[in-house]
């Protein structure tokens, strides 16, 4: 499994990298602020809304501290997509949100 820390996902925003993040948080948790431009798919609907998700494209998973995106990564990878985990999560996410 491929791993991220939450500084150089940021750094990453701040080049205006283009990168394409997935939350796999509950819809509730995610209110609470979420990385600028991530896609919400929570992990329970992961399974049945990956035929969004596009097998070309590289994805970043997060969730609240890295243990349910571990999971998603594990999951998607599977089933032959290019996932990255954000270890540590949005607890240990020091930048902006929505």
């Amino acid at each position: 499994m491929k791993h991220i820390t939450p500084k150089e996902v940021e750094s990453f925003l701040g080049k205006n990298h283009s990168l394409n993040i997935i939350d796999v948080r509950e819809v509730k948790e995610v209110a609470a602020g979420k990385i600028p431009g991530a896609l919400n798919i929570p992990l329970g609907l992961l399974e049945f809304r990956m035929h969004e998700l596009d097998k070309t494209k590289e994805y970043i998973l997060v969730c609240r501290s890295g243990a349910r995106s571990a999971r998603a990564t594990d999951f998607l990878e599977g089933h032959g997509f290019s996932v990255t985990n954000m270890t540590g999560g949005m607890l240990a996410w020091e930048g902006v949100t929505e």
